[in-house]
């Protein structure tokens, strides 16, 4: 049998010849609800209201597939009319419909949108529109009309997500029962009356005075300051030439996490984010390609590697998911060796995380040492071989034993479980505190710690260790 979709408008006047037609022809007519104003256009007809489902539903998902399912069921019997407030495309049960009955015809009201939109007096030409109840989809946007806002809740939970996207502080137009109101993001949830009729339209400000941005506009201000007039420093920078500041920002942004300092964190993750987005806007520029591809590719990566959540791999425990992901990522590289994957390292690594990233890999074909004790005499082979080369003043083999020595200790370190690059630099942390506190032992006690020999300067560092230890 057929159905048929008719979007009532928002207002008791917006129904359309066409819907009247249908209506004035149909058998069984449903309304999604009798409790708007567009309803009133039906007032001539019999007409089944589903409000009752609402009640028997534990959220807006449920309801949707329940108004739905009692379309199309009886749909079965009987040709049926299902009539919606606001247009068919904003309604997700009308959706559902579409999607399970090829035999439906659509009929379009007034939207939501477009009744907000006009009323707010947007100037945006493109306007993203949403129901209240499915806000947390709503993408960053210029302009965005929120409809569907029946109460208090509701209205906190948009208050919310339009402050994250636009400033809480950001003027809006919220609209009952086709009256609009200037107020500010944060006012939303304070206004003294709810209903279906409800929505706030919202736009942004002027570029230079908005109070939230997004990646794009990033990449707006990085093309603005890049262009002839702009900034002279970005407009002669090249990928080449800004490569530095990727590794000091990535460097600060550690040094912040290290820290648990959330405020720098938050500035030093937008440092690094801004150091990527000028190398992709370059790449852009040159027709390489663009942000979206960026994003694409990553987001591929990440569904691609994670086999045991998006396909049949399975991974238990923190060790399997990374099996799984090394094992994907091999075949994504098209890497068929494992000496392959040990040139993939990157030769940019600080030499101590490079030799870990190596170790690891190469142990993965079956080359490695069965325990931290069997590494371990290795390190006191190499440990010979540079004193060796020490007391016969081999300069070349000194340098060549001192690397195989620190890569031996490496090994040991790796094989025990032990994050090198961290742990060295705890131990380098440590020796920085512990030499600060022996020079402010011995500066109180008088002396210049240049002045004092070895065993001197043993005994105020034990010194120091033991100070530190007791605070």
């Amino acid at each position: 049998m057929k159905i048929t979709l008719i979007g009532l408008g928002t207002d008791d006047n917006d129904l359309t010849l066409k819907g009247k037609i249908a209506l004035d022809n149909a058998t069984k007519i449903f309304a999604r609800t009798a409790l708007t104003k567009s309803f009133k256009s039906l007032q001539n007809y019999q007409v089944e209201s589903l409000d009752y489902l609402f009640e028997r539903s534990r959220n807006f998902d449920t309801l949707n597939k329940k108004l739905a399912k009692t379309v199309l069921d009886c749909a079965k019997e009987q040709n049926v009319v299902y009539c919606v407030d606001g247009a068919v495309c904003e309604d997700i049960a009308c959706k559902i419909i579409l999607s399970r009955s090829k035999n439906v015809e659509v009929i379009e009201g007034v939207s939501k949108l477009a009744n907000a939109s006009s009323l707010a007096k947007l100037k945006s030409v493109q306007v993203s529109g949403i129901s209240a109840y499915d806000i947390n989809n709503l993408k960053p946007c210029h302009a965005a009309v929120v409809y569907d806002i029946d109460g208090a809740y509701i209205a906190s939970q948009v208050k919310v997500a339009l402050s994250d996207l636009f400033g809480e502080e950001s003027p809006c137009t919220f609209i009952c029962e086709n009256k609009p109101k200037k107020i500010k993001i944060y006012e939303i949830d304070r206004q003294k009356k709810y209903n279906y009729s409800c929505s706030v339209a919202v736009e942004s400000n002027k570029f230079l005075t908005k109070e939230r941005y997004d990646y794009r506009d990033l990449e707006e201000i990085i093309r603005l300051l890049s262009a002839p007039g702009g900034c002279p420093w970005d407009r002669v920078q090249t990928k080449e030439s800004i490569r530095k500041n990727i590794i000091e920002e990535a460097y600060e942004l550690v040094d912040a996490i290290n820290k648990n300092d959330a405020e720098m964190i938050k500035e030093e993750s937008g440092d690094l984010l801004l150091q990527a987005a000028f190398i992709t806007v370059m790449q852009e520029e040159i027709g390489e390609f663009g942000s979206m591809d960026v994003t694409s590719d990553v987001v591929k990566k990440l569904i691609f590697r994670h086999s045991h959540i998006f396909g049949k791999d399975k991974a238990t425990n923190s060790d399997d998911a990374l099996n799984v992901w090394e094992k994907n990522k091999t075949v994504e590289k098209h890497q068929s060796t494992f000496g392959e994957t040990l040139l993939a390292v990157p030769t940019t690594f600080p030499a101590c995380m490079r030799a870990q990233k190596v170790q690891k890999r190469a142990a993965k074909s079956g080359m490695d040492f069965l325990s931290p004790v069997s590494a371990a005499e290795k390190l006191n082979e190499e440990l010979q071989e540079l004193i060796t080369a020490v007391v016969n003043e081999d300069k070349m083999g000194i340098e060549e034993e001192s690397g195989d020595l620190l890569f031996a200790a490496i090994n040991v370190c790796r094989l025990a479980g032990v994050d090198c690059e961290q742990a060295l630099t705890q131990s380098i942390d440590k020796f920085t505190n512990r030499f600060i506190k022996c020079e402010e032992l011995i500066l109180a006690d008088g002396k210049n710690m240049t002045d004092l020999n070895e065993l001197e300067l043993d005994y105020y560092y034990v010194k120091a260790k033991n100070a530190l230890k007791t605070n």
